[in-house]
């Protein structure tokens, strides 16, 4: 069975040989470093199955093309699926199937990263001390202890950041509306409560209808002066345009991102040697108090390793027509 991966890095060729090997299955992988576009698209003749990650363009239009050019199954080899139309994929009867866990613990850990750098001012620190400057002014921080962080969505890692930013000793505030037990760490909250109350605000839900924008003027608004904004999930969730203007006001103090909503053509890419056109990002990457990763989070060799095994395991079923128990 052929495979042809979009948007593959050496890092995704090195996971993905070394788990063919292990499951002894020997597919037949073809790794190609463009994004899945209607163009690129095209490309994927021949094969049977393609593999996709999250800033490919999976809409109606690509999905016809594929359909077109006999590709049976589309494996996704993330967690998230908002850049499929899957309603267009059903009724071309194009399998999706996805990796719904792969590391939640990389994730969380990096949120809290995130939100240790911007308080501690490491990254400063940093590049001082490698100049031979030691002084300290500007970089004050504060105590975690005692703070309050709201987690918005309490899924499998925001369960993980609950218990990581309970071991400073912080109040934990939850909102999710599809969790209806009672959390092992905090409490849970509306999401007015959340944002009035919390001097962190980490956000893990997923992007859909009912999220994307969940960060806007209006509730930016009602945040606590001086709070910091973390997310790790989806950059649509946040609308940047009204968190910068929190930044220039001073509402938000500190935001830490690894997603933007407009990554698709500027993460996993360098782009040393050329402008980038995205006058919102650049406009971010001005403020001292931000700190943007691209999209990094999941990135742990643990991580890695459970993806390709996941996604594998995934094609294999596919390939032996049974259960697909991760389709989407």
């Amino acid at each position: 069975m052929k495979v042809l991966f979009y948007s593959s890095q050496n890092y995704d060729k090195e996971s993905f040989q070394e788990a063919n090997s292990k499951i002894k299955q020997n597919f037949e992988f073809d790794f190609c470093e463009a994004h899945l576009n209607e163009k690129t698209a095209q490309l994927a003749c021949g094969y049977q199955a393609i593999c996709a990650f999250v800033n490919d363009d999976l809409s109606a239009t690509v999905l016809e093309v594929l359909k077109a050019n006999s590709v049976e199954l589309i494996a996704m080899r993330c967690a998230g699926y908002n850049n499929i139309d899957l309603n267009k994929a059903k009724e071309l009867d194009l399998k999706v199937v996805r990796v719904p866990e792969y590391s939640p613990y990389a994730v969380a850990e990096h949120s809290c990263a995130l939100a240790m750098t911007l308080n501690r001012k490491t990254h400063r620190a940093f590049n001082r001390t490698r100049d031979l400057n030691f002084k300290i002014s500007g970089l004050r921080g504060f105590d975690m202890h005692a703070k309050t962080i709201g987690i918005v969505g309490y899924g499998r890692i925001g369960q993980i950041a609950a218990k990581i930013f309970s071991g400073f000793g912080m109040e934990i505030l939850i909102y999710d509306p599809f969790f209806k037990a009672n959390p092992e760490h905090g409490k849970m909250a509306s999401f007015d409560e959340l944002l009035k109350t919390s001097d962190v605000i980490s956000l893990y839900c997923p992007l859909n209808k009912d999220t994307k924008h969940i960060i806007n003027e209006n509730s930016i608004q009602k945040m606590k002066d001086g709070v910091m904004l973390i997310n790790t999930s989806r950059g649509g969730l946040i609308d940047t345009k009204a968190v910068i203007a929190a930044l220039k006001s001073e509402k938000i103090k500190y935001l830490g991102i690894d997603v933007y909503e407009e990554e698709a053509d500027i993460f996993f890419e360098d782009h040393e040697e050329s402008m980038i056109k995205d006058d919102v990002l650049a406009r971010l990457l001005t403020f001292p108090n931000v700190i943007v990763t691209g999209h990094q989070a999941f990135f742990t060799q643990e991580a890695l390793d459970e993806i390709a095994k996941v996604t594998l395991n995934n094609i294999k079923a596919f390939s032996e027509e049974k259960e697909l128990i991760n389709q989407v």
